[in-house]
């Protein structure tokens, strides 16, 4: 099984693919840790502690694996300092902090409707 290799073409940009790049970056940045580490880190640069400290739930591999993917994709950057023990700061690129404001709407929406969302389920539950 090899890895998919993308062209840049329009193709991998298609949401309609199910095979696209685009999907792939939604898969990989959809999910709540990743929306929660881009929203703390914000235009601040955190320590792996600090950070796992704002997340509240986030396990230490829950964390390092969200880090290395948002990394990987460009959002995030790890800068590791020469002491020992080795001090790393994570920081919005600036792909990041522009993802970000898409973040920060996200959850402008959940505090408009949360009350709807709680109605609604309760209705469904009933």
């Amino acid at each position: 099984m090899g890895t998919k290799r993308y062209t840049g073409s329009p193709e991998d940009a298609d949401l309609m693919r199910a095979d696209s790049l685009a999907r792939e970056i939604f898969a990989d940045v959809a999910n709540k840790w990743a929306f929660l580490i881009i929203e703390f880190l914000g235009e601040r640069t955190l320590r792996f502690g600090e950070l796992r400290n704002e997340v509240e739930g986030i396990s230490h591999k829950m964390l390092t694996q969200n880090l290395r993917m948002l990394e990987r994709n460009g959002l995030v950057e790890r800068k590791v300092h020469p002491t020992v023990p080795p001090r790393v700061e994570y920081t919005l690129t600036e792909a990041g902090r522009t993802l970000r404001a898409t973040v920060d709407g996200m959850c402008g929406w959940t505090h408009t409707y949360l009350g709807h969302i709680e109605d609604s389920r309760r209705r469904f539950d009933g």
